[in-house]
């Protein structure tokens, strides 16, 4: 068959997931074009081309943007076969067959006989074919790393998939139920040296977890430096894990390991327990000094917008940040995060989550919540509005943390919002806050797209919109 894989976004990177479709659907003896929403609209030409459409949908934005491409084909291409495969396709659209976990196989059946029906999850382990990068665009097109006012291209590979961990607000236990499914070490590194040969000098672990298997991880990383001495990396680590495995972060430094996500979320401890997140806010202070002391950057992703948030619990996370120094670590748009509920969220079950629902929005693909304190629904909007505006307008990490601190002590009337903490002794970064390593688009949980990605999403031509958006991005909740 003629098969279309289409990367609707992910991440900002060179889509990795339509390597992996693409590798496997030619494998499969099929004739496979790709396209990638993310940097150019569709052609028309490709539609009329195609026996079938294949949509990665690994995150939130993907799948929202994917219902938008599919409804916009299906007036183009009304009996066009159409699939959705990643971690999002375990949510029913119609029309629409879906495949979600370690869906290679299943895609390849499909692409045989190709009906809809309901979403299949498969967790069975599968020798997956190296990633087929030969179509997509240039990594120059994607997110880079910036550190110290320079740009490096970058690129984004995998070593695991799925997480040992049933964090309650995050989609990856819904398809993996804790389980966990790792790439080899030398196919690692082959992908590494397909994207090195394309230009790459920094690669991103899209891994929910990068600690989940240890011993895997560091044979990972040896093998990428033995491979690769200058090339660096960033992961994403539960701070669990980074106190778990605190003597593996000065081997990772020298191996090139720059900066590590991870999700501090809020330092409320009692919300952090009902997200069974693992640590606590003490927990996540000694780990930005475990990674501090280790040359690594902690760079953590927030969920300040809860049903459980407080004006004082939103204050303490304003002020851990800075305390922490971490101000120049945290991209502006995390403190506008609000909790998704996506259909089989385990939250949904929590008491104080079902009385906060206002109903099931299918075009947002959640379930709407409202908090008791609505000044706080507010807040969550124009902090929004601003960090959209410090990406457009290009503002310094000081520059845009003072205008959110302002905007939330003017909402809450919290006047001792308004000052900074000092940093505590022990827990400065080396790096003045402008350069320290950050990819040049923002890694947040969760986001909605935006009025330009939606606008790709639309087929029939004339539809370039320009240039994507400097910070949209969704990644795993860890």
């Amino acid at each position: 068959m003629r098969l279309l894989v289409v990367s609707t976004y992910e991440l900002g990177h060179q889509p990795l997931e339509a390597g992996r479709a693409a590798a496997a659907l030619r494998a499969a003896g099929h004739e496979v074009a790709v396209a990638d929403l993310a940097v150019a609209p569709l052609e028309d030409r490709l539609i009329e081309w195609a026996e079938g459409l294949c949509v990665t949908v690994p995150m939130h934005t993907g799948l929202r943007l994917a219902r938008a491409l599919a409804a916009s084909v299906r007036r183009q291409r009304p009996d066009l076969p159409i699939c959705f495969v990643g971690l999002y396709a375990v949510v029913p659209t119609e029309g629409v067959a879906g495949f979600a976990g370690e869906y290679l196989g299943d895609l390849q059946a499909w692409a045989s006989r190709p009906t809809a029906g309901p979403p299949r999850v498969s967790l069975r382990t599968t020798v997956d074919p190296l990633p087929d990068r030969r179509d997509l665009a240039p990594l120059a097109r994607y997110a880079r790393l910036r550190v110290a006012g320079e740009e490096r291209l970058a690129a984004a590979v995998e070593a695991s998939r799925g997480c040992a961990h049933r964090c309650r607000h995050c989609p990856v236990p819904v398809v993996y139920q804790g389980r966990t499914r790792v790439v080899p070490p030398e196919q690692v590194v082959a992908d590494a040296t397909q994207v090195v040969a394309a230009g790459a000098t920094h690669l991103s672990f899209s891994d929910p977890d990068f600690l989940n298997r240890p011993a895997h991880a560091g044979r990972v990383v040896a093998a990428l430096h033995e491979a690769f001495p200058g090339l660096t990396f960033d992961v994403t680590v539960k701070i669990e894990h980074v106190l778990r495995y605190e003597d593996r972060w000065p081997a990772f430094a020298r191996a090139g390991c720059l900066f590590v996500t991870t999700a501090l979320e809020t330092v409320d401890d009692w919300v952090l327990a009902r997200l069974a997140k693992g640590h606590d806010a003490a927990d996540a202070e000694e780990a930005v000094g475990v990674l501090r002391r280790a040359g690594i950057e902690p760079r953590p992703s927030l969920l300040p917008f809860t049903p459980w948030t407080t004006p004082a619990s939103l204050h303490a996370l304003f002020d851990a940040v800075a305390r922490w120094d971490l101000v120049g670590n945290v991209d502006p748009v995390q403190f506008a995060v609000r909790l998704l509920l996506p259909p089989g969220s385990l939250l949904l079950e929590d008491p104080d989550v079902q009385a906060a629902l206002d109903g099931y929005d299918d075009e947002a693909l959640g379930w709407r919540w409202r908090h008791r304190d609505p000044r706080l629904d507010d807040l969550a909007e124009r902090l929004g509005s601003l960090a959209e505006r410090a990406a457009q307008e290009g503002w310094g990490p000081v520059e845009a943390d003072d205008a959110l601190r302002a905007e939330a002590a003017s909402s809450l009337g919290l006047p001792a919002l308004r000052r900074r903490p000092a940093v505590q002794p022990g827990l400065a970064s080396a790096l003045p806050a402008d350069e320290r390593p950050r990819l040049t688009e923002a890694w947040f949980c969760c986001a909605e797209p935006t009025r330009g990605q939606l606008a790709r999403a639309q087929t029939g031509g004339g539809n370039d919109i320009g240039e994507r958006p400097a910070a949209v991005a969704l990644g795993p909740c860890r």
